[in-house]
C-alpha cells in the first residue's frame, strides 16, 4: 500500500520534532560566565565574637563563637590575566571570606560580596582550622555539607595546624592552592609519612561509629603548603584530641601496615653510617588475647624492601652478613618508632586509631560488647607487644 505525499508529510513533522527535541540543550544549564566554582572550603574559628548583625540579640548570644568561611572560587575573570606590560599575572583564584553562627547563614551571607552564583560541585576539598577543631565536633561542622545535595562526597578533609584560611593562600598567580592539596594527597603511595587520604563520605561513617580516628594534617608557611604527620580525633567528643608528628605517623603505618612505600633511615651500629631501606611491600597483623578480664595484644610486622642507600663503604653490600646487618638495623628504627607511637596513642592521647578494637571486636565479640562504651581508656592500659621482620630483596648493581 502507497502512502500519499501528505500522509508521509504528516508522519515525518511530528518525528523530526521528537528527533530535535533532546538537541536543544540542558534545560538546567547553567553559563559559565555567571558562575564561581568552589575549589575549596576553609573553616576557622573566631571565639567570642557574637552572631553579628544589625538586630538586637540577647546577652546569652553575644559571646557565641563564630565560624570564618573562606571559599575558594575559581571563575571566568581568574584565568590569568596579563597585567599591563605583561609583567605579572593576576591570581588564578579569588579567595573570599565571611563570618557567621552557622554554616549555611554564612554562606548565603557571602552572595552579598561576590557577583557570581557559588558552584560547589567541583569542590575538591575542606579545611578545617585547629582552633575549630578543637572547641566543635566535627559531626556539627559538618552537617551542612553531608547534607548538601550539591557538594560531593568525595571531597577530602584536612585539618589545618593553626588558622584553615591560610592553606588556600598562595604567592604564586598561576596556582590553585585548593587543587594543590589534592596533588599532595596524592603523595601518600610513595612515603609513609602521609595520611591516606580522608573523603567526606567516608569520614560520615568514622563520625557515627563513635571510635577515634586519624585525619591529615596539613601546615602552611611562606605561602606553601605540606602534609605533615596528622590530627587524632577523639571518638567521643568527635574533637580534635592533638597531632601525630612525622615520625609517629611512620610508626602507626607499620602498626597498621597499609604503606605502599617508603623509606626507613638507620644507622649502622659498627660504622655510624647510614643504610636507607626503601619498603616494598610491607603487612601487619594485630592479634588480640583475652584471659578472663586481660586484654592484650601482639602485633607482628612483615616487609621486603631493597638498600636504596648505603654509606657504609667499608663492606661488601653484595655479602649476607652485611644485610643481615642491616636488616637488623632497619629493625630496631622500625621497633623504636612504634614504641613512640604507641605511648603517645596510650600514654597521652588515650585514643586508639590504629583499629585494635575493631580486631577485638572481630576475634572475641562478646568481651567487645562489654568493654567498647570506654574503649579508649581501656586501651590505653593493654599491654602491646610486637615483633618486626624486614627482608631485604634487593641491594641495586653496586656491591664492594
Amino acid at each position: 500500500m502507497k502512502l500519499s505525499h501528505h500522509s508521509v508529510r504528516l508522519f515525518l513533522v511530528p518525528l523530526i520534532f521528537l528527533i530535535l527535541l533532546p538537541l536543544s540543550g540542558c534545560w538546567s544549564s547553567k553559563e559559565i560566565e555567571s558562575l564561581g566554582l568552589v575549589a575549596g572550603t576553609a573553616m576557622d574559628l573566631e571565639k567570642g565574637g557574637g552572631v553579628g548583625g544589625e538586630l538586637e540579640q540577647e546577652d546569652k548570644y553575644s559571646n557565641r563563637d563564630l565560624f570564618i568561611i573562606t571559599n575558594q572560587f575559581v571563575t571566568s575573570e581568574t584565568t590569568g590575566t596579563v597585567t599591563k606590560g605583561g609583567a605579572s599575572q593576576q591570581k588564578a583564584y579569588k579567595n573570599v571570606s565571611e563570618t557567621g553562627d552557622a554554616i549555611l547563614t554564612t554562606l548565603r551571607n557571602m552572595i552579598l560580596r561576590i557577583d557570581k552564583r557559588a558552584f560547589a560541585e567541583h569542590s575538591k576539598v575542606i579545611v578545617i582550622g585547629e582552633d575549630l577543631a578543637r572547641t566543635l565536633n566535627l559531626q556539627q561542622i559538618l552537617d551542612f555539607f553531608l547534607r548538601e545535595m550539591e557538594i560531593r562526597p568525595s571531597g577530602y578533609i584536612l585539618i589545618a595546624k593553626n588558622r584553615a584560611s591560610i592553606t588556600l593562600e598562595s604567592k604564586e598567580p598561576k596556582d590553585i592552592p585548593a587543587y594543590q592539596l589534592v596533588e599532595i594527597i596524592q603523595g601518600h603511595k610513595r612515603t609513609t609519612k602521609i595520611l591516606p587520604p580522608m573523603i567526606l563520605a567516608k569520614l560520615e561513617g568514622k563520625l557515627h561509629s563513635g571510635s577515634s580516628f586519624l585525619l591529615q594534617n596539613v601546615i602552611s608557611a611562606n605561602g606553601k603548603n605540606k602534609f605533615s604527620g596528622a590530627a587524632v580525633i577523639e571518638g567521643k567528643t568527635k574533637k580534635l584530641r592533638g597531632f601525630l608528628n612525622e615520625q609517629e605517623l611512620q610508626g602507626l603505618t607499620w602498626i597498621t601496615g597499609k604503606g605502599k612505600g617508603g623509606l626507613v633511615e638507620s644507622f649502622d651500629e659498627e660504622t655510624g653510617q647510614p643504610i636507607i631501606y626503601e619498603v616494598l611491600k610491607m603487612k601487619s597483623k594485630i592479634i588480640p588475647y583475652v584471659d578472663g578480664d586481660s586484654i592484650s595484644f601482639n602485633i607482628k610486622i612483615e616487609s621486603e624492601g631493597r638498600i636504596a642507600e648505603n654509606w657504609v663503604i667499608s663492606e661488601d653490600a653484595f655479602k649476607n652478613e652485611f644485610l643481615k646487618r642491616a636488616e637488623k638495623t632497619a629493625e630496631k628504627m622500625v621497633e623504636l618508632l612504634v614504641k613512640n607511637v604507641l605511648e603517645k596513642l596510650q600514654q597521652e592521647y588515650k585514643a586508639d586509631v590504629s583499629g585494635f578494637g575493631n580486631k577485638l571486636r572481630i576475634e572475641y565479640p562478646y568481651v567487645w560488647e562489654k568493654v567498647k562504651k570506654d574503649w579508649d581508656q581501656t586501651f590505653s592500659k593493654v599491654p602491646i607487644k610486637y615483633e618486626v621482620k624486614l627482608t631485604i630483596k634487593d641491594y641495586g648493581t653496586v656491591g664492594n
